[in-house]
């Protein structure tokens, strides 16, 4: 994969696809291009981006901006074993002070990704953001519609830590350490409904990571540890195309089931979708090995699912 600047006339050659699913994409076809004012334009397996930078003259130096773009597109293709979009733009716009600011995705005239960066931005601080790899972790699942809001941010925000520890991007002592910090912001209060009936902050991003935290233990258990989350969200992708696309969430969670052979998905979603739930997650930590304080404490490595928590976060094969 190679950075160059745009040219609306000359065709982008995208790298050939290692995995069989996206050597069937019939949705890349050759031939793609970015066009003008794309400033940046990235070949990566399976995609390709084109970055529109507001101010490149007084911006961030265009190549700490290309380094920050590829490994988080890097890092969303290995989750997935492809990028999950043929054609995304980036819209890139720079402010004062530094960190990246947050982003939104969206699809109304083709799949767009708002960022706002800092423009003294350092090297070590883009290597740190999370906010480009949730955004782009969004392109890989369908759009679901406003009630169902709480997968995908759930999904974006439990699939950035691990796809990020899998990458060697994030400690994945640090990834246990926000999942058991900030998933209880995810549990329901008194007089709040299920899952599609709750629509706050916590429930959204938290409730819906625990849900796929959840499931990533059920599907591992119930299949030996030979797989988990990780395959359902590929079969999803390649059978839906992702955010390109409008799927009912009883399809889209089929879909996942199929491919793990089981039905957990499903099962999960039907116990959560109308009724709060409030698991104990002082329990499971325990069982996952996890300790208090994960930065500082070593984990349990006799706990009863101490190889899926180390699975989880292990790198996988891509073929599935």
């Amino acid at each position: 994969m190679s950075w160059a600047l745009a040219n609306p006339a000359v065709p982008a050659n995208r790298d050939a696809a290692t995995d069989q699913s996206a050597a069937t994409d019939r949705s890349a076809p050759a031939g793609q291009r970015c066009q003008s004012p794309a400033t940046l334009s990235l070949e990566v397996q399976g995609g390709l981006l084109c970055a529109e930078i507001d101010d490149p003259t007084h911006a961030v130096q265009p190549r700490l901006l290309s380094d920050w773009i590829e490994r988080s597109a890097r890092i969303v293709a290995d989750y997935y074993a492809r990028f999950p979009a043929p054609l995304v733009v980036l819209s890139i716009r720079t402010a004062p002070g530094d960190g990246v600011r947050g982003g939104r995705t969206t699809n109304d005239s083709g799949l767009v990704i708002q960022v706002t960066v800092g423009r003294d931005s350092t090297t070590q601080e883009l290597a740190a953001d999370w906010v480009l790899v949730h955004e782009m972790v969004h392109l890989a699942l369908p759009e679901l519609g406003r009630r169902h809001n709480w997968l995908a941010e759930g999904l974006a925000t439990y699939v950035e830590g691990v796809a990020r520890a899998q990458f060697g991007n994030r400690d994945i002592s640090d990834v246990w350490a926000e999942y058991r910090h900030s998933m209880p912001l995810g549990l329901p209060r008194a007089g709040e409904g299920g899952m599609d009936q709750t629509p706050t902050w916590g429930r959204t991003y938290w409730g819906g990571a625990l849900y796929c935290l959840q499931g990533d233990i059920a599907i591992r258990e119930g299949t030996g540890n030979r797989i988990g989350l990780q395959t359902a969200l590929r079969a999803i992708l390649r059978e839906t195309g992702g955010y390109r696309s409008e799927r009912d969430i009883d399809e889209v969670l089929r879909i996942g089931d199929a491919a793990t052979g089981t039905r957990v998905l499903e099962d999960l979603y039907s116990e959560i979708k109308t009724t709060p739930q409030t698991p104990d997650l002082d329990r499971l930590w325990a069982r996952l090995g996890v300790p208090d304080d994960p930065k500082s404490q070593p984990f349990d490595s006799h706990a009863p699912l101490a190889a899926i928590r180390a699975a989880i976060t292990a790198p996988p094969s891509r073929s599935r």
